[in-house]
């Protein structure tokens, strides 16, 4: 299972730990990540992968949730479904 994790909101301390302490609850693995801070806004996308397979309803609950105890946007999404949505 391959997965693309995005993270949106306003810059603070504690979201690049937060995120990956989340990420590791699930045994997901962070293959790539790349964050970025313009001005006050705080952005992070990360590949995670798992040998094992993942309910997405249920890791997309989870994340939403989590997300919501740090005032950020958290989504989570296939890899497959995010390359054929931005594949040209």
């Amino acid at each position: 299972m391959k997965a693309i994790i995005t993270v949106v909101g306003k810059d603070k301390a504690g979201i690049v730990a937060g995120v990956s302490a989340k990420i590791a609850e699930f045994g997901l693995n962070i293959d790539d990540i790349s964050q970025t801070v313009l001005d006050d806004f705080f952005t992070m996308m990360a590949v995670v992968s798992s040998d094992e397979k993942q309910d997405f309803t249920e890791l997309r609950s989870e994340f939403e949730a989590y997300g919501d105890t740090l005032n950020v946007k958290i989504n989570i999404q296939s890899a497959a479904i995010f390359d054929a949505m931005y594949n040209i």
